[in-house]
């Protein structure tokens, strides 16, 4: 069970409440958690399958790609199938290529639709170089309202969101001609279609601006909030490092551009992108939330890095401590190897395991020291002092 309190120092940019389905993006409500589903959407059945487990998992939304009016459709199918499980997972349907028509057909099912300015109204490429005329930008601007119209209406009319999701390395070739290839056109290509969206009085909008490189990502998004900022737009931010990669460094190259900005209070929402089952992107981004104090999902675990003054193997203690008490959501437990720096180091904990020496090691409860107990002896009444407090639960 998730516990959902908000603890962060961090003031968040206040936004408007967007929802999708039975969950809430921006406002008051937790930063949520989202990933995008990898089986083929004509698959109906392990499309059903796959967004059932990685809802179970932790995803409180999920997208699932819709390159065709046939998956768009094979998305009605996938809801009734979640809905007849008594699943009701928020479905977000990401649209690209040609997207109205596929958009207008999708949003009739789904939670929230999610386009891709870049791409929404088809254009071939022309490898142009030459500035655009005012009346060539009116005449792509009206396009882009024609095209988006029909989706803002069938959204309106079902109160569903839409995420406005700009992609750096999908940016329309007016954007890249007119700003280079950098992140003010990235802000400029959301903006447009945010316009647009307010002219026809439609707000149920999340904002992204996705990059692979971090430092673009980042430039990105602190724009946009400025500048939204400064319009007096309030939308939510939908934040990740598309296209990272798999493995170690991916997960590393996913919190450095994620993490940044949570704790400058930009992000409403966020999705790790991990070329690997969808399912490891999970504990990626709870890990993150849980770093900076914004969701509560796990034990925290307060532990010093060893070195010659430990009292006891702190390794193999550790995973003692934390075999016996993991799943006591919401705590914090620290195990520290001395006296030295360990009362002062573990002072924000609920409890502490301090080596003292001679085979002795002290628990604490919050600042105070409790008892001194044989280390053979401590794991056993750590768990006791928990349990005399009433802060334990048998685990499942």
């Amino acid at each position: 069970m998730l516990n959902l309190n908000t603890e962060s120092a961090a003031a968040r940019r206040r936004t408007r409440a967007v929802r999708v389905g039975d969950i809430v993006i921006g406002g008051d409500h937790p930063v949520v958690v989202q990933s995008m589903i990898t089986e083929e959407t004509r698959n109906v059945d392990a499309c059903v399958d796959q967004i059932a487990r990685m809802h179970a998992a932790g995803s409180e939304i999920v997208r699932v790609t819709t390159p065709t009016l046939e998956e768009a459709h094979c998305l009605a199918a996938i809801q009734g199938k979640l809905r007849a499980l008594g699943l009701r997972v928020p479905l977000v349907a990401d649209v690209h290529h040609q997207g109205s028509a596929i958009a207008v057909a999708v949003a009739e099912f789904v939670d929230k639709v999610r386009i891709n300015p870049g791409l929404f109204v088809f254009r071939k490429p022309r490898q142009r170089s030459q500035e655009y005329e005012p009346d060539e930008i009116e005449q792509e601007r009206v396009e882009i309202e024609r095209g988006l119209l029909p989706v803002i209406e069938v959204c309106k009319r079902r109160d569903i969101a839409m995420r406005i999701g700009v992609n750096h390395g999908s940016l329309a070739e007016r954007m890249l001609v007119t700003y280079g290839d950098t992140p003010e056109g990235m802000v400029e290509s959301a903006l447009e279609y945010i316009r647009i969206c307010e002219k026809h009085d439609y707000r149920n909008l999340v904002i992204s601006l996705k990059a692979s490189r971090v430092p673009v990502m980042l430039a990105a998004n602190r724009l946009m909030a400025r500048r939204m900022d400064q319009a007096g737009m309030d939308y939510p931010l939908h934040l990740g490092v598309t296209e990272a990669g798999d493995g170690q460094y991916a997960r590393v190259k996913s919190t450095a551009g994620i993490a940044t900005l949570l704790a400058e209070g930009i992000g409403d929402t966020i999705r790790v992108s991990l070329a690997e089952d969808p399912i490891n992107e999970l504990p990626v981004c709870y890990d993150i939330l849980q770093s900076l104090g914004l969701r509560k999902t796990q034990v925290e675990y307060i532990a010093c890095p060893s070195c010659g003054r430990t009292k006891f193997e702190l390794t193999a203690v550790l995973a003692k401590v934390r075999a016996a008490t993991k799943h006591l959501v919401g705590l914090d437990i620290a195990v520290m190897g001395c006296i030295v720096n360990g009362p002062g180091e573990m002072a924000d904990a609920d409890y502490g395991y301090v080596g003292k020496g001679g085979g002795t090691i002290t628990l604490y409860r919050g600042r105070t020291p409790v008892k001194n107990v044989p280390q053979e002896q401590g794991v056993d009444e750590l768990v006791g002092l928990i349990k005399a407090d009433g802060r334990w639960v048998e685990p499942k």
